[in-house]
């Protein structure tokens, strides 16, 4: 039997940053701002001893001390959770990594993604008025 395989090879990844990423402002500011919720939270619950009581409760559990080794592999899980989460629903594919990108610091893209949502589609209508504008502007 032939193989009939129609499909087309994937796209090539984006050469620079640039290329990948077309959001606003606002659009920035909506992923600064879903960053800074949790970490804003984690303080606040800081300040009121919820630290204090999350170490205590872990060293008091049944795996004892060593369950604190598994703390910064859930917090760096729940972190990423909510940056491939809100990347996603922006239109942003947490897993491309462009050319020009790569290696530490920025190598989340290597990690399977924590995304709760699927890669929106149509994320890029947000800013795409935006960029229309600034492209006509540039021309004349």
């Amino acid at each position: 039997m032939a193989d009939n395989n129609t499909s087309s090879p994937p796209p090539p990844p984006p050469a620079t940053m640039n290329e990948l990423d077309h959001r606003s402002l606002p659009a920035w500011c909506l992923s600064f701002g879903a960053a800074m919720v949790p970490f804003c939270a984690f303080c606040y619950g800081h300040s009121r001893g919820f630290t204090t009581k999350v170490v205590e409760r872990v060293v008091k559990s049944p795996v004892g001390v060593y369950g604190l080794f598994a703390l910064p592999f859930f917090t760096l899980g729940m972190e990423k959770s909510i940056y491939d989460t809100v990347q996603s629903w922006q239109g942003l594919d947490p897993n491309v990594v462009p050319a020009d990108r790569g290696g530490f610091p920025s190598g989340g893209a290597s990690l399977p993604s924590f995304s709760l949502i699927p890669v929106r589609k149509i994320a890029r209508r947000l800013t795409q008025a935006v960029e229309q504008e600034r492209e006509q502007q540039q021309q004349e």
